[in-house]
């Protein structure tokens, strides 16, 4: 549909705005959010290149150009963010993508249809759950009082509590266990509608060949939904850099800062904790840049080895 010009139907006749001014005023709302809490906003962008103070707003203080980059740069605590943000992320991507298979895999061997939509649904529920609620719930399970801790002293396996939530060694890998319980569930349902998609014929003469359940799984189950894992993988690239703001300012505390720190809680701490508003900013609009190149990258390469098209 096009405002100013008419186009043509099968038939010949022009559709003209008048007849579908219903259909432009149905997208306005969407408009008006995306203008509001996206365009709009960009434009503080510009903090990043001034030394900014709240009191006289945007466009009245001293151009600085890339200062505030060189500073970032020279900060011994960037190496230590960037670092952090990539091995969580990774490790999120990792296990979640391998879990994610494997349940949809188990769910697609099972024979018991009521067993399958019930464990479906559970595993699918903790995704619609706020990491504020969900990290009062592992900060009661590990906390010095907590159920794991208490198990432990039980067995007598430890002398005294452990502090999960405070040991920089286990912080990580409790971060990465916890994101991939809360959302393999609703990973695997992509897997699950490829999985769909097979023929059962292949089952059926992989049987008659004498082929068992496991032999079934490695060469038909697996090389069937190779594309989608491939898909799934690349585009899941673009949020390399995307470690989990919520998770993880819910969860940690300045003990942690040296394993659990990312970008998105350095960047929240230096504006609204330290007033650091142009260093944050600076920090914030590198990330973008970055995630920009990967969401370009990941398109490229999901175009090139799995033929998927955007547009």
């Amino acid at each position: 549909m096009v405002l100013r010009h008419s186009t043509r139907t099968r038939r010949g006749r022009r559709i003209t705005l008048r007849e579908t001014w219903p259909y432009h005023l149905l997208i306005l709302p969407g408009l008006a959010i995306v203008l509001i809490y996206t365009i709009i906003p960009f434009f503080g962008n510009v903090i990043a290149f001034q030394d900014f103070r709240p009191i006289k707003g945007f466009l009245r203080f001293k151009w600085i150009g890339l200062e505030n980059f060189q500073y970032m740069l020279q900060l011994r605590d960037m190496s230590r963010v960037f670092r952090n943000s990539l091995i969580i992320a990774c490790g999120k991507l990792f296990f979640s993508l391998i879990i994610s298979i494997f349940f949809a895999i188990a769910l697609f061997e099972a024979r018991q249809p009521r067993l399958k939509k019930t464990v479906q649904t559970l595993c699918f529920l903790p995704h619609f759950l706020s990491w504020v609620i969900l990290a009062n719930v592992f900060r009661n399970i590990l906390g010095d009082n907590g159920m794991v801790n208490t198990l432990l002293l039980k067995l007598n396996w430890i002398a005294a509590p452990m502090s999960f939530l405070g040991s920089n060694t286990l912080f990580r890998p409790l971060i990465i266990l916890t994101d991939v319980w809360k959302e393999f569930g609703y990973g695997a349902v992509i897997f699950i509608a490829a999985l769909a998609g097979i023929n059962p014929d292949l089952y059926e003469a992989a049987a008659i060949d004498g082929a068992g359940r496991v032999r079934r799984v490695l060469h038909i189950t697996l090389p069937s939904i190779t594309v989608t894992i491939v898909l799934v993988t690349i585009l899941s690239l673009a949020n390399i850099l995307n470690a989990g703001f919520d998770q993880i300012y819910n969860l940690y505390s300045p003990i942690v800062y040296e394993s659990g720190d990312i970008i998105d809680t350095y960047v929240y701490r230096m504006s609204f904790l330290n007033a650091q508003y142009s260093l944050a900013t600076a920090v914030g609009l590198m990330k973008s840049a970055v995630s920009f190149i990967m969401i370009t990258s990941s398109y490229s390469l999901a175009r090139r080895f799995a033929g998927y098209r955007l547009f």
